[in-house]
């Protein structure tokens, strides 16, 4: 039982040294150094017993204390609002990919649109010495971030942009995603049109509630406070809403969702309501072409891909102003949206 105790006790958190590999292979620290880091001055015959060694060792090389010498960690942190978030999905992976184009590994968490969490997420990576963070930011109080990147961390925004501190933003169009998208409906006929959102201290939510006002005033229409519905994403919220709105006195003969999450509910809603409804929703979803639901889509990946270049951009020692860039959307019509209003 002592040996099997020994054993377990080497494999697991004793990792193996330099040092061991030189006792193993009956060589200096430096002849294992320069096969590692595969400098000259090593005779075949001791490189292939130090590689021997390194095999039967399991040794790996301490890439953290090798990029630390050099000032940089090779590691950048990315602060989502939600994992589970299908829109997160390609915007995640395009950052990751532009990490490791540039050698560098990326770590990511979720704030669960806590600010708090956020905060702590954030300065928990920067703990951890990353050159970079990309934040999709859940408050709008930054400063917390003012001494890291005074000392060096390089930070770019995505989605939503940065509260109370000057810095990168990478952003799409919102409001005039959401304007094009009533537009729209109201291009069919519709005059009452209702809107289901996020919470309103969300960045994105405001915009695309902002969008939606303002078609309905380029088209002289009024917008009632029936026909507005902002809060969280929860199904029975948002499915609440709907049926509100579809009940009223005046009921909408159309609905413009403001996030994917909002959309999926508002799609099952609609079913169990049994007459038809105009639908654009802000986000495009799983199935949407197969079930016909017309959407304002944004670019995920570009959004991701572009703040990754951006930051390692700054990293490369760009020094110019902080930017605000914004990417379109685009209308895909599906079905939903085209729905007349001499049909509903």
């Amino acid at each position: 039982m002592a040996d099997i105790a020994r054993r377990a006790e080497h494999r697991y958190g004793n990792r193996p040294t330099m040092k061991d590999v030189a006792a193993r292979a009956g060589v200096g620290l430096k002849t294992v150094s320069r096969v590692v880091n595969g400098e000259p001055g090593v005779t075949p015959d001791t490189e292939r017993r130090v590689r021997e060694a390194i095999e039967i060792l399991g040794f790996r090389r301490n890439d953290s204390a090798r990029v630390l010498r050099k000032g940089r960690t090779a590691t950048v942190g990315l602060v989502l609002e939600d994992l589970a978030d299908p829109f997160y999905g390609p915007l995640s992976r395009a950052v990751e990919e532009v990490a490791r184009a540039h050698g560098a590994l990326l770590f990511n968490g979720s704030s669960a649109e806590d600010p708090e969490r956020e905060q702590e997420l954030a300065l928990a990576l920067c703990a951890r010495r990353v050159d970079g963070l990309i934040v999709i930011p859940a408050g709008d109080d930054h400063r917390y971030l003012e001494p890291e990147m005074r000392a060096g961390v390089a930070t770019v925004f995505v989605d939503r942009p940065a509260g109370r501190i000057d810095a990168d933003a990478v952003l799409s169009d919102s409001f005039g995603g959401a304007r094009g998208g009533v537009a729209h409906l109201i291009a069919h006929g519709h005059r009452r049109i209702g809107f289901i959102g996020d919470r309103p201290r969300i960045h994105t939510a405001a915009e695309r509630l902002r969008g939606y006002r303002a078609a309905m005033e380029d088209a002289g229409l009024p917008v009632r406070d029936a026909w507005v519905s902002l809060g969280s994403t929860d199904p029975e919220r948002v499915s609440t809403a709907v049926r509100e709105m579809l009940a009223a006195p005046e009921p909408v003969t159309a609905l413009f969702s403001g996030n994917n999450r909002v959309t999926v509910t508002v799609v099952r809603a609609l079913a169990r309501h049994g007459r038809p409804v105009a639908l654009v929703g802000f986000d495009d979803i799983e199935l949407a072409d197969l079930l016909g639901v017309t959407v304002v889509a944004q670019d995920a990946a570009a959004l991701g891909r572009t703040a990754a270049e951006r930051l390692f951009r700054r990293l490369d020692g760009a020094e110019e102003a902080p930017e605000r860039l914004v990417l379109g959307t685009t209308l895909l019509a599906r079905g939903s949206g085209e729905i007349a209003a001499s049909d509903v």
